[in-house]
Formats: structure tokens, C-alpha cells, sequence
């Protein structure tokens, strides 16, 4: 899973380092003075790199939590969002990361700390109102767990922040340390779907689908607060029969009354992230799609995107009540 360990020398005796290393005693080691020295190097083969990545173990110095996006909301009128790493353990074609970085290499900020101090800071300068935090941006929640021990000190770490509610998005099946925890009202577990037949093609190194429904289902009868993501949505002829079966499958497995939110939004790419994802993938089906360069991203034609919004929403409200429905648009 790991090919080898980058160390920035500022974080080299960090006990979650040296937790790290302890874990791949195997892996060769080298150190730096910062991990933009890896990431951004030239020359680099993202498709290559993401066969065999490395871990950089790296110190986050400013702007741990950011803004989120104008509409970018499950219900909280103060939205932001972290990243405790970069890049993500899947491969998934959609997914802008590709494109943004030169380098496949998995990039986790050690410094715990720092982000919760910055998060409870945020907090404070709203008393009195809830403060959603979105986990998941530019990596998967879970994905790592084992390796980064993340979650388990987020949930410890926050749960004395009295209007802090957190959001994990993932496509992970690791669930095993929510599943130890007394769960929290204030933290919702967001699993990412796409049907089956486009995970199929675009989604790789993902579990499968029933296996993510198997572990959602199973952290909802614990008694996690469980979000549904249906985001990208992905054009393909036919695409309205695969959505169908999808939500019938996911939301028939779940205890509707318990569910905390759904959000859905269609696939859009800032438009330099496509055109190198388009130079790594020249041959990928999903950039034959009718996309169009809309405001500096790569989007669906606005009546594609406006038919499959309301065709994934009237549908939605099949099952659940509209309070509960987020479209993104962004």
C-alpha cells in the first residue's frame, strides 16, 4: 500500500510519525524540508505513481480550514472545510485531484492540533450557531484510518466543541473504529455512490458497492447520523434507469426516519485539472461526454445538467421528505 515514507525533518520526532514508521519498519525512508519538494516536482507520472504511492509526512503551517463554496450546505448556514491530507487512496476517473496535482504521492498533515485549534477558533466567532466542517475534500475520510489514526482524534478532539458538527465523506468500508465509539449527534458519516455500472469503469481500487452499503448500514444501527452523496452525478445514455436502482438499492437498506441528509450535484472540473486529467486519460469514455467549458469549468451543458438535477430530485423526494435534500450548485 505504501512504497516508501517522505519526512519532513520539522516533524520527524512527532509521535504520530514515529507511530508511522513503526508500522512499515520495512519502508525506505527519506527526509525533506518540505513537502512541496515531492509533490510538485516535474517530470513526474501521476498514472505511474498512483500504482505504487508514497507517504509524505508533513506539517500544515497556515489556512487548515477554508471557506467552503457558495452553496456547498447540508443545512448549516456557516460551511467550511479541511483537509487533513492530499490525495486519495482510490483512482477514481472523475475526480479532480488527478489533475490538480503532478504527483500520485499521499501527503498527511501530522499536526492534529493545529486544525482543531483552528476549528474551535472558527466556532467561537459564531457562538451560538452550528459550524459545519467538511471532511473529505481533497482526499477520503476514512480511507486511511488505520495508518492516520484521524477520526478517532477528531471525534475525541471536537466533541468538547459544543457548536463544531462534522462531516466524514467517504467511500471507505473502514468502520471498525466508529464502530468502538459512543456515536455523536454531531458528526455525520457521508458515503459517496455512484451506480455499479459506472463504478465499474471509472471507479477503481473502490470497494464494492454493496460492501459500502453493508458498512454504512451497519454504523447507522450503531446509532452514526448517516449522509448520503450522490456527487458526481455522471451522464451516460440510460442514465435515469441506473439512478433509479441505485437509490432504490442504498435507501432501502437504511432507516429513512434516521437519515440525516442527501446531496447530489452533477460532475464539474475546473477546466486546467480536466485538460491534464484529459492528457493522462486521452482514451477515457468519460471525457467523450457532452461537457462544456461553463465559467472556467468543465461542465455539463446547463439543460443536461438541469434535466439530471431534477430528474435525481423528484426521485429523491420519493423517499425522503425535502428538508432533507441538498442539490449542489457550485
Amino acid at each position: 500500500m505504501i512504497s516508501g515514507l517522505y519526512i519532513e525533518e520539522d516533524v520527524s520526532t512527532h509521535p504520530r510519525v514515529l507511530e508511522i514508521r513503526d508500522r512499515f519498519p520495512k519502508a525506505p525512508i527519506v527526509t525533506c524540508e518540505r513537502y512541496g519538494e515531492i509533490l510538485n516536482r516535474k517530470a513526474q507520472n501521476f498514472r505511474l505513481q498512483k500504482q505504487q504511492p508514497a507517504l509524505i509526512l508533513s506539517r500544515k503551517h497556515n489556512k487548515h480550514v477554508l471557506p467552503a463554496p457558495a452553496g456547498y450546505s447540508i443545512g448549516g448556514a456557516h460551511n467550511y472545510y479541511f483537509s487533513h491530507m492530499l490525495n486519495c487512496l482510490y483512482d477514481c476517473r472523475y475526480c479532480f485531484l488527478q489533475g490538480m496535482y503532478r504527483s500520485a504521492h499521499y501527503v498527511l498533515f501530522v499536526n492534529y492540533e493545529d486544525f482543531v485549534a483552528e476549528i474551535a477558533q472558527i466556532c467561537a466567532q459564531h457562538e451560538g450557531a452550528s459550524v459545519y466542517f467538511y471532511s473529505g475534500y481533497d482526499c477520503d475520510s476514512l480511507a486511511l484510518e488505520p495508518v492516520t489514526g484521524f477520526s478517532a482524534y477528531f471525534l475525541r478532539a471536537l466533541a468538547h466543541v459544543e457548536n463544531a458538527y462534522l462531516e466524514l465523506r467517504t467511500k471507505s468500508t473502514q468502520v471498525r473504529q466508529l464502530l468502538t465509539q459512543t456515536p455523536s449527534p454531531k458528526v455525520i458519516i457521508a458515503f459517496s455512490f455512484t451506480p455499479a455500472e459506472i463504478a465499474a469503469v471509472l471507479e477503481h481500487k473502490v470497494p464494492a458497492l454493496e460492501r459500502r452499503i453493508d458498512a454504512m448500514v451497519k454504523l447507522q444501527e450503531h446509532g452514526w447520523p448517516i449522509g448520503l452523496r450522490f456527487d458526481p452525478l455522471i451522464y451516460t445514455p440510460g442514465y435515469q434507469d441506473l439512478y433509479r436502482r441505485l437509490f432504490a438499492n442504498v435507501l432501502s437498506r437504511l432507516n429513512i426516519p434516521l437519515l440525516h441528509s442527501i446531496s447530489f450535484g452533477v460532475m464539474r472540473m475546473p477546466e486546467n485539472f480536466y485538460h491534464n486529467t484529459v492528457r493522462l486519460y486521452p482514451r477515457e469514455r468519460l471525457f467523450a461526454a457532452p461537457l462544456e467549458r461553463i465559467a472556467g469549468m468543465m461542465a455539463y451543458a446547463p439543460p443536461v445538467e438541469q434535466q439530471m438535477l431534477d430528474f435525481c430530485q423528484t426521485e429523491l423526494l420519493r423517499y425522503v421528505a425535502p428538508e432533507k435534500l441538498f442539490p449542489c450548485r457550485f
